[in-house]
């Protein structure tokens, strides 16, 4: 398992769960109100708004854990990976060493000896894979926990905001530009931190002494 795969990314695919959503305050069948524009009127407000994803995931209490457990799973892996590289280097160094100084009682024990180092190597990239793929597992599980935990969280935050579609908006990529006055990250992200509480764990860098 290449080490700079393992937390590239953590929990960025979660900008899915933004991509424009769509809430309704009232049934279509009650909604017959036109909305007519004033050019001239600086004051009119769209029933539109969007949320500063990046800002979002950053500060919201839910995805500060989700990504922490996501860091903790990528340093145990690598810690597992560093012993069983560790337990490699020094069975080959020893062999080598054995080799230079004929130190084997016969070429049978020295090819033995290889082939056991073979079996390690291949044991070593076995396990690479494994914890790779339940490191991609676990992050796509965390990424849809997120979203949708959100997403139920949007629908009962615009009930009382009564928003017809709330944009996602990611460095500026999806909206080029908006009055301030549409942008509700804030907002939403006290709202979730509300429901949601603080965060429950300690940095995965944090050591107790």
């Amino acid at each position: 398992m290449k080490k700079s795969n393992l937390i590239n990314g953590v929990l960025a695919v979660a900008i899915i769960v933004l991509y424009i959503l769509h809430f309704t305050s009232q049934p279509s069948s009650a909604k017959k109100t036109q909305i007519q524009f004033n050019l001239e009127d600086s004051t009119l407000t769209l029933p539109v708004a969007y949320i500063n994803v990046d800002s979002l995931l950053i500060n919201y209490n839910f995805a500060k854990d989700l990504n922490e457990a996501l860091m903790r799973k990528e340093e145990n892996s690598r810690a597992t990976l560093n012993q069983k590289e560790t337990q490699l280097n020094a069975a080959t160094q020893e062999f080598q060493r054995k080799l230079q100084n004929n130190a084997f009682l016969s070429q049978e024990r020295a090819e033995q000896e290889q082939q056991r180092i073979l079996k390690m190597q291949q044991e070593y990239q076995e396990m690479a894979q494994k914890l790779s793929r339940e490191f991609m597992l676990e992050q796509q599980k965390l990424n849809l926990q997120l979203a949708d935990t959100i997403k139920v969280n949007l629908v009962e935050f615009n009930k009382n905001k009564n928003y017809e579609i709330i944009f996602s908006n990611t460095a500026s990529d999806n909206i080029l530009y908006a009055d301030e006055k549409y942008d509700i990250t804030q907002e939403v992200i006290r709202f979730l931190n509300n429901k949601y509480g603080p965060t429950t764990l300690a940095p995965a860098s944090t050591k107790k002494k």
